[in-house]
């Protein structure tokens, strides 16, 4: 599970999930639901194209490997929330 850090700025709440995906809010539920939006997006991209490595800058496989799960909880209906913030 990557790292999720929590930081507030200028009344703006940020929610960071292990450098890959950002959310932002004027509440931790408004930075919660636009993390979960984009943590959606960028996994089923991901499953749907898949993704090329080169040798110069090795893939983080623990991340791929947790989108995958992300993008497989979604595809069968399920709710990633409880795997993002559980």
């Amino acid at each position: 599970m990557p790292a999720l850090s929590v930081t507030e700025a200028g009344g703006r709440v940020r929610l960071n999930l292990g450098g890959f995906a950002r959310g932002e809010g004027s509440s931790l539920q408004e930075a919660a639901d636009d993390l979960i939006w984009r943590i959606l997006d960028l996994a089923l991209a991901f499953r749907s194209s898949g993704c090329a490595a080169s040798r110069e800058l090795p893939p983080d496989l623990a991340t791929m490997n947790f989108l995958h799960e992300l993008a497989d909880v979604a595809a069968r209906g399920g709710d990633i929330r409880a795997r993002v913030f559980g």
